[in-house]
């Protein structure tokens, strides 16, 4: 039987307003939303990076359930975005909130399940003596 460890976000969004993309507070705003709906658990408070000129702003919170990460890339109209979850985790309106905060004219929401384990198709024998 698989054992499954949780359950992975991948997400990606494209066609977002580059304004919104390089604007911290609207970041964190989508942050603070995703963290609350999901009733997530914070371990310390989220650490955010600004790269310089037109780069964007990569975000990452730590969660005692995982993490969640968000990178921006404003030149680009995209944002990555990587939640991670040891449990069950309900989905969540991806693209509905990120059309919001971030303008998002197109979301693609993987959802895979980690840590499926294997099992052999036949029997492995004892090498011991």
């Amino acid at each position: 039987m698989p054992l499954i460890t949780g359950c992975e976000f991948v997400v990606d969004a494209s066609g977002c307003d580059p304004a919104r993309l390089a604007s911290r507070p609207a970041l964190e705003a989508l942050v603070e939303r995703l963290v609350s709906e999901l009733a997530l658990r914070p371990i310390d408070a989220p650490h955010w990076h600004a790269f310089d000129g037109p780069g964007g702003i990569t975000g990452l919170l730590m969660l005692s359930e995982s993490h969640l990460a968000l990178h921006t890339f404003p030149e680009r109209g995209y944002a990555a975005l990587n939640l991670y979850h040891c449990a069950a985790q309900p989905d969540w309106p991806w693209d509905a909130r990120l059309r919001e905060a971030l303008g998002a004219r197109e979301v693609r929401v993987r959802k895979l399940q980690r840590g499926e384990v294997c099992q052999p198709r036949h029997r492995v024998p004892d090498l011991r003596l």
